[in-house]
């Protein structure tokens, strides 16, 4: 290892991650998942040398516990079950997992294959390492850092003087921050910000939540959708969001609910949205398409069920800088509660182009699944045969339901 070590926790990790990964512990546990690394950055090589320190800090990460005072943190999470804690004190991540090769368009390929409650833990520690490891490895990472820094200067400027009014907002950008340094610097001058008009509540990186006293947030991601909904060869993929919603109510109840609406277009997930899931759940959230449409249409929605959209939140997670979130705050306000996740802008803002590098689970029990997304290119499946029948299927739903 050339690099000290990137992820020094099992808390490193999503707050999502544990949302999902209860859910996946006590009704999913014999479901078995591959997951696969893509890098959509057309210019960017990975050397010998980053793949070899790319997998020896997952060798790092895979020697990692979690402490008693992690699940005891764990286990005062409102909504964290004493069950799921157990389970992670005996949790650990197995190398075995991994396939790390030199294949890949952009030099890497990464591939991870095993149950769905070990594979789901994977995804975020990975793209930090791979992204920290590129950082600091094909730059002069003490210039970036300080481009950094500069960058953010000025966008605490900008809130403190009331040009950016965001409401609440977090912090999202694990997964492709610049480095640990970088994410845990931000997280600290956001947080000593005074605002009237913004409000830093939290982060979903667990352990830096922990650690500044944050909120951790994050409920669902695409995954759950998928995976739920498609990893069953018994159901129809068009009916996926009812199967994932119908899961995490009978896990959660009425806690924890913000529902993630475009895995197989908004549209299809609002036929399954309907008077008794929109009431238990306190939110939705916006990931792909145009925001000011999606939101229009999910006001739209609640008031045709007779839902005050005062009483919900929109949370907006899409490739959100603070500019495009001033813009969203200032439409919807009055009309709903609206949040924002805010990723790569906070945590990987320098004078170098961002990695668009994501980790997709892309079969489920040895079946294809897929999400089709709001915006074309966000799509990911091996199979354009399976995203062709996914398709279909949700095509005949709308048309003759």
């Amino acid at each position: 290892m050339r690099l000290h070590q990137i992820i020094t926790s099992l808390l490193e990790q999503d707050m999502y991650k544990f949302s999902m990964g209860q859910a996946i512990y006590h009704q999913f546990s014999d479901y078995k998942t591959t997951w696969t690394f893509k890098c959509r950055n057309k210019d960017v090589f990975f050397s010998t040398e980053m793949i070899e320190e790319i997998r020896e800090q997952i060798k790092g990460f895979c020697n990692l516990r979690f402490t008693e005072e992690e699940l005891t943190y764990l286990d005062n999470i409102k909504w964290i079950k004493g069950s799921y804690v157990d389970f992670l004190r005996l949790w650990q991540p197995r190398y075995e997992d991994f396939e790390i090769t030199t294949d890949g368009e952009c030099g890497l390929s990464i591939e991870t294959a095993g149950t769905w409650l070990n594979t789901s833990m994977y995804e975020i520690p990975t793209l930090a390492i791979v992204n920290e490891v590129y950082f600091r490895m094909a730059y002069d990472y003490e210039s970036l850092f300080d481009s950094f820094r500069k960058r953010l200067a000025e966008k605490k400027q900008k809130i403190e003087s009331g040009e950016y009014r965001l409401g609440n907002y977090s912090e999202f950008g694990l997964r492709r921050r610049l480095s640990a340094q970088a994410q845990e610097y931000a997280i600290e001058e956001l947080s000593s910000v005074k605002s009237e008009n913004s409000a830093f509540v939290g982060t979903s990186n667990v352990y830096l939540a922990k650690k500044h006293k944050l909120t951790p947030v994050g409920t669902m991601a695409h995954e759950w959708i998928m995976c739920s909904g498609q990893g069953n060869k018994k159901h129809n993929p068009a009916y996926s969001n009812w199967y994932a919603l119908d899961a995490w109510v009978k896990e959660y109840g009425v806690l924890n609910g913000i529902a993630l609406t475009d895995t197989i277009t908004t549209d299809c997930f609002l036929r399954d949205f309907q008077l008794t899931y929109a009431t238990l759940f306190s939110g939705v959230r916006h990931d792909s398409g145009d925001p000011i449409v999606w939101g229009d249409k999910l006001i739209a929605h609640y008031k045709k069920l007779g839902i005050n959209p005062k009483m919900k939140t929109l949370l907006f997670s899409d490739s959100l800088d603070f500019e495009r979130a001033d813009r969203i705050k200032r439409y919807f306000d009055g009309k709903i509660n609206v949040a924002f996740g805010i990723g790569t802008f906070i945590s990987n803002d320098t004078d170098e182009e961002a990695l668009n590098i994501v980790m997709k689970v892309t079969k489920c029990n040895a079946t294809d699944v897929a999400k089709i997304s709001d915006t074309h290119g966000k799509e990911m499946c091996q199979n354009p045969e399976y995203v062709d029948y996914l398709q279909r299927c949700i095509d005949w739903r709308m048309k003759n339901e």
